[in-house]
């Protein structure tokens, strides 16, 4: 299955979860998309499970596929499977553009990067799902420096996490350590995703 690419609001209301981390688009309108969105409905145990794997695929959007490859990563790696999988998913280089500030979205952080914009300890990389390691500097090129969208997120942008760190003057940011499990995705069960993928 391919990247989803349409509204991401919309996916947000059907999974009853805000999407961009900022709570917008279930602002207006708190109940599923569509002419029976506001119909209650009992949800099985399968269907929590999946919903919850949706929220999070969607949040980093990534397709079924990198999703799953990168959950039996987490399972080759010590401590809890849940939570080193969303710490995996975390390191990516689109999702770090977008934790630092650089982009106001993870697909406009996505855009940036695979357009070439982003370097990682010098070297140009234009590949979204690129697994940061702790320690590594991420730089923004001189040419993306100016752009108007990059200039508009980083004045946005009030207070990042502190598992990264951001150098205004030199636009370089600099991925210090993982981050702890209470500072990401802080309403996401993780322990249902690994039931999910355990059935």
């Amino acid at each position: 299955m391919a990247r989803y690419t349409g509204p991401s609001w919309k996916k947000a209301r059907r999974l009853k979860y805000s999407i961009s981390e900022t709570g917008k688009e279930l602002g207006k309108r708190p109940y599923p998309p569509g002419q029976h969105g506001q119909r209650r409905t009992k949800i099985s145990e399968y269907g929590l499970q999946l919903q919850e794997k949706q929220k999070v695929r969607f949040t980093y959007g990534v397709n079924e596929k990198q999703f799953k490859k990168t959950f039996n990563e987490a399972k080759k790696m010590q401590g809890r499977q849940g939570e080193n999988f969303l710490f995996l998913l975390e390191s990516r280089l689109d999702n770090l553009v977008y934790r630092v500030g650089l982009a106001k979205t993870r697909r406009q952080a996505r855009q940036l990067v695979n357009h070439g914009h982003i370097y990682v300890d010098g070297r140009r990389t234009d590949i979204p799902s690129y697994r940061v390691i702790p320690g590594q500097v991420v730089a923004v090129s001189d040419k993306a420096q100016k752009f108007q969208i990059v200039k508009d997120s980083l004045e946005s942008k009030v207070m990042r996490p502190e598992f990264v760190s951001f150098d205004d003057n030199k636009f370089e940011a600099t991925y210090i350590r993982l981050p702890e499990r209470q500072e990401i995705l802080s309403e996401i069960k993780e322990n249902l995703i690994v039931e999910f993928y355990n059935r």
